[in-house]
C-alpha cells in the first residue's frame, strides 16, 4: 500500500514516577542509587541541550524549517498522485475506450467487465472525441502498469476507472471556486457585446434576462442603456466555468432603473425591487425571443396575403421557424387545433378573465393536451408559418373578458410582494446589496457573513443570506 504521508516523528517517553519510600539501605545500595541518580541528571542536562539545539538550528535555517512544513500529498482526482507517472491526451474522433484502454495493456475481457460494471454509473459509448483524459501508471522492476484511468466529461465533471487491486469506477465532480465580482456596462450594439467587452460570459446576459423578463424588453435595449450586477463566476483549475449565482443588480433602460435584490420567499429564490415588489409579473413581457414585431394590433389592417382590410386583433413577432413559444401567464389549455387561417393554435385560459392565443405555429409542445395546466414560461409550441401566413411569425394575441386588447398595452400586476414576517430581514439585504452596487461596499461582503469556507462555492449559502438567516 503506497503513502503520500511524510513523517518526522520524534517520541519522548515519560515514565510515570514512583512513590519516594524511605527505607534503611546498605551502604553499597546508596552507592548505586547515588550513581544511577546521577546518570538520569546526565541524560536529563543532554536532553534539554538536543532540544536547545534543535531549536536554535531551526531559527537559524527557517527556509529548511518552512519547506518541511509545505510538503503535502499531491492528491489529484481524489488519488495520491506522488508514486506514478500521469500522462494526458484527448480523445480522438472516433476513438473508443475500449481503443485507449488497449494502448496500456487493458484486454477486451478486462473492457468488458469494466462496461458492466460501470453500466450504472457512466456509459462508456458517451465517451466523445475531443474530450481530456489521463491515466496514472505504476512502474515495477520490468514494465509501467495502468492503475487507474480518468476520463473528463466537461471541465468539472469526471470519471475514474481503477484497475489496482479489482476494477472499479466511480464519477466525481472537481472542486468549483467562486469569486465574487462588480461588473459594470453601457450598450452600444448588444448586451452581449457589452458583457464580452468587460471580460464577462456573454452567459450573464441570458441569466438577466430572465431576471427581468417581466420588466424589460431584451430585443428593445436602446444604445446608452447601462447595467451593474453582482455575480459569482465560477473557476475549476483557474479556468473560467460559467456563472454563479446573481447576488443583486440594477438595469438602466429607456431612462428607468430597474432593480433586482435576491430574496427567499415560499423556499424559493426570487427577485425584487428596491421596494419589495416581486420583479415577476402577472404576464410575460413577450411569449418569446422575437427579431422585431412586424406588426400591430389594428381595427383595420391590409391583410398580406388576402389583400383585404380587416381586424388584426393581435401582434405579430417574426421569429425563425422553430423558435420555442411560452405560456404568457399560469393557465389551462382550452385548445389545441389547426384552421386554414391561424394554422397551428393554442389557446390558453388564465385567471381574472384573460384569455392568449399562439397562432401559425410550426407545431406544439409534446404531450401538449386541452384540459391542460400550464405555469408560466412553460413551452407550448414553436413558431412556424401554417395557415395563411407570408413566413415564419407567431400571432399573438389577448382577449379580457372575451374582448380582444393590445397585449403592447395590457397592464401586468405584479406577484405577491415581501411578506410583513420577511421585511425586516429583506431590508437588510437590501441595504447591502445597494451599498455594493454603490460602490460603498465591497462585493464579498454580501456572502462573508454567512460563508464559513469563503473560496468555496456553496450554493446554499446564498439561500441562508437572502433569507436573513
Amino acid at each position: 500500500m503506497r503513502s503520500c504521508l511524510l513523517e518526522n516523528v520524534t517520541k519522548i517517553v515519560i515514565l510515570p514516577e514512583k512513590p519516594y519510600i524511605c527505607t534503611q539501605t546498605s551502604p553499597k545500595m546508596n552507592q548505586r542509587k547515588i550513581v544511577s541518580g546521577a546518570l538520569i541528571v546526565v541524560c536529563l542536562l543532554l536532553l534539554t541541550m538536543i532540544t536547545i539545539r534543535k531549536s536554535n538550528n531551526t531559527s537559524e535555517f527557517p527556509e529548511f524549517a518552512e519547506q518541511i512544513e509545505e510538503i503535502e500529498p499531491n492528491t489529484i482526482y481524489g488519488i495520491c498522485a506522488d508514486s506514478y507517472i500521469i500522462e494526458e491526451d484527448a480523445v480522438k474522433s472516433g476513438e473508443s475506450l475500449s481503443v485507449i484502454l488497449g494502448r496500456y495493456g487493458i484486454s477486451a475481457a478486462m473492457v468488458d467487465s469494466l462496461v458492466r460494471v460501470s453500466a450504472d454509473i457512466f456509459d462508456v459509448k458517451s465517451i466523445r472525441g475531443g474530450n481530456n483524459y489521463k491515466v496514472f501508471l505504476s512502474e515495477d522492476t520490468t514494465s509501467q502498469k495502468l492503475s487507474h484511468f480518468i476520463y473528463e466529461k466537461n471541465k468539472i465533471d469526471y470519471v475514474v476507472f481503477s484497475f489496482e487491486d479489482s476494477i472499479t469506477v466511480r464519477s466525481d465532480s472537481k472542486d468549483i471556486i467562486s469569486e465574487t465580482r462588480l461588473a459594470e456596462a453601457e450598450i452600444s450594439s448588444s448586451l452581449w457585446n457589452a458583457l464580452v467587452d468587460q471580460d464577462v460570459s456573454p452567459a450573464l446576459a441570458m441569466e438577466l434576462s430572465e431576471i427581468y423578463a417581466w420588466s424589460i424588453d431584451f430585443f428593445g435595449l436602446q444604445k446608452g442603456d447601462r447595467l451593474k450586477v453582482i455575480f459569482e463566476e465560477n473557476y475549476v483549475d483557474s479556468t473560467k466555468v460559467g456563472i454563479g449565482n446573481i447576488l443583486g443588480a440594477w438595469f438602466e433602460n429607456n431612462g428607468k432603473r430597474y432593480y433586482a435584490i435576491p430574496f427567499e420567499q415560499d423556499g424559493k429564490i426570487k427577485f425584487w425591487d428596491e421596494n419589495g415588489n416581486s420583479l415577476r409579473q402577472s404576464l410575460l413581457k413577450a411569449p418569446l425571443s422575437y427579431s422585431r414585431i412586424s406588426s400591430t394590433f389594428s381595427h383595420s389592417r391590409l391583410h398580406p396575403v388576402l389583400k383585404i382590410r380587416r381586424p388584426h386583433y393581435g401582434v405579430d413577432y417574426t421569429a425563425p421557424a422553430g423558435t420555442p413559444v411560452y405560456a404568457i401567464a399560469d393557465g389551462t389549455v382550452t385548445s389545441k387545433s389547426y384552421s386554414a387561417q391561424g394554422g397551428n393554435t393554442v389557446k390558453l385560459k388564465h385567471s381574472q378573465g384573460l384569455e392568449s392565443g399562439y397562432l401559425h405555429l410550426q407545431g406544439f409542445a409534446k404531450g401538449l393536451k386541452v384540459g391542460q395546466k400550464v405555469s408560466q414560461g412553460e413551452l407550448i409550441g414553436y413558431v412556424g408559418s401554417t395557415g395563411l401566413a407570408t413566413g415564419p411569425h407567431l400571432d399573438f394575441r389577448l382577449r379580457k373578458n372575451g374582448k380582444p386588447i393590445d397585449p403592447l398595452k395590457v397592464d401586468s400586476e405584479p406577484a405577491e410582494p415581501i411578506a410583513d414576517e420577511y421585511k425586516v430581514h429583506f431590508a437588510m439585504v437590501k441595504e447591502t446589496v445597494l451599498g455594493v452596487l454603490d460602490g460603498n461596499n465591497e462585493p464579498s461582503e454580501i456572502l462573508a457573513a454567512i460563508r464559513t469556507e469563503p473560496a468555496v462555492f456553496r450554493r446554499d449559502s446564498l439561500a441562508m443570506y437572502i433569507n436573513g438567516r
